[in-house]
């Protein structure tokens, strides 16, 4: 990971280039968040970043981002307290922020 050149960030850790993310980016932004990256957190990773090449925005608000993964992974994975256990805090700002996408729009 020492090559690994990290994009540019905002003040908040979400990247200014949304094209340059690369999995490498995703396991150093979730390492700064002291979260250690596994299958669980790839399948949500690929969600968000299938979510967002199809809608061309982030989830908008935890509440769609819980919806969303319910609709799309199941009721395990679409519940607040799965997306929290992985995603610390507000999972779809965390989750949003470690993959590469723009902040939510309506996340504190």
């Amino acid at each position: 990971m020492e090559n690994v050149v990290t994009p540019a960030r905002d003040n908040e850790g979400f990247l200014e280039n949304a094209y340059e993310w690369t999995p490498e980016v995703a396991t150093i932004i979730a390492e700064a968040d002291n979260i250690s990256l596994d299958e669980k957190h790839w399948e949500i990773i690929e969600f968000l970043r299938i979510f967002y090449r199809e809608y061309e925005m982030s989830p908008p608000s935890n509440r769609l981002f819980v919806k969303s993964v319910k609709e799309a992974l199941g009721e395990d994975k679409g519940n607040s307290i799965y997306l929290m256990q992985l995603f610390p805090g507000t999972p779809a700002k965390t989750a949003c922020r470690i993959a590469g996408l723009p902040r939510p729009t309506n996340c504190l």
